[in-house]
């Protein structure tokens, strides 16, 4: 990782819990200096211990970066210390779940750069989609050195309006609890035809794994995909008469489901 900004200046973790660690697994791993950055945690990890990062030790006066990784309910408690650091130079980069900028901007000062993100759990084996907006305090630095830390850990994209981070939200945020619901479903409806327990699930699970990868890994379009496997008259498009039923199917369920996850984000952040 070559930021000589970050590096000169230094960059704060507050929280590193399993998306703090996660992404600074991948910093270290792709070259950051241990020394250049701080964390703030309350209860380490021993794996964080012996990272060689500052931890819980005085902040650097003007951080390159402060990345905010801890729950939403906390934040009342970590910001207040670091406003020493809004209306400056210093990014305020958030992962906190359906925490507005405009927060950051009543804590922090009205002028603080932030940058909001939303990372997925996925992020963990670097195989994560983090959606960022950033408020009219950022600039295209601000955006890159964003997009260099975040990377660490998958893909990165940028929204046009906060107002999106909702539907983000509903759809790759709590996305991975959806698919990991679907391997459950899979792996039941194969005991329920006669596999054993065991053989079901690891069927069901690298079967979406498998797919999931080959879509990635192709960039085809998924329909293009789902046609490819499907005979007229066979066995997958009699499963996918059911599956894609407009009333009772998939589709109408699936825009319930993340509906319904975008509607609490809203509410959340409100």
């Amino acid at each position: 990782m070559k930021d000589t900004e970050i590096a000169k200046r230094g960059l704060v973790l507050l929280g590193c819990g399993k998306m703090g660690s996660a992404m600074l697994e991948g910093w270290l791993n792709r070259g950051l200096p241990p020394e250049s950055v701080t964390v703030r945690d309350p209860a380490p990890s021993a794996w964080l211990k012996g990272t060689g990062v500052h931890l819980n030790t005085a902040l650097p006066d003007s951080p390159a970066i402060v990345l905010v990784a801890v729950k939403p309910q906390m934040m009342n408690d970590a910001l207040p210390g670091l406003q020493g650091m809004g209306n400056g130079t210093t990014l305020f980069l958030s992962v906190a779940a359906g925490v507005p900028i405009a927060k950051y901007e009543a804590l922090m000062g009205e002028a603080t750069p932030v940058i909001r993100a939303m990372p997925n759990t996925p992020a963990a084996v670097g195989q994560g989609i983090t959606a960022i907006i950033g408020n009219a305090h950022t600039t295209e630095d601000h955006y890159a050195q964003a997009d260099l830390l975040l990377s660490a850990v998958g893909e990165v994209v940028t929204l046009e309006d906060e107002a999106q981070m909702d539907a983000v939200t509903g759809v790759s945020g709590s996305g991975p609890a959806y698919v990991f619901h679907m391997i459950e479903c899979l792996a039941a409806a194969g005991e329920a035809e006669g596999l054993a327990p065991d053989l079901a699930l690891a069927l069901a699970r690298a079967t979406v794994a498998g797919a999931g990868a080959l879509a990635q890994q192709t960039g085809t379009d998924p329909g293009t995909l789902r046609e490819n496997v499907t005979s007229p008259n066979g066995t997958t498009q009699a499963g996918l008469d059911v599956l894609m039923n407009d009333e009772t199917g998939l589709p109408p369920l699936m825009r319930a489901t993340v509906k319904a996850a975008a509607a609490r984000s809203r509410e959340l952040g409100q």
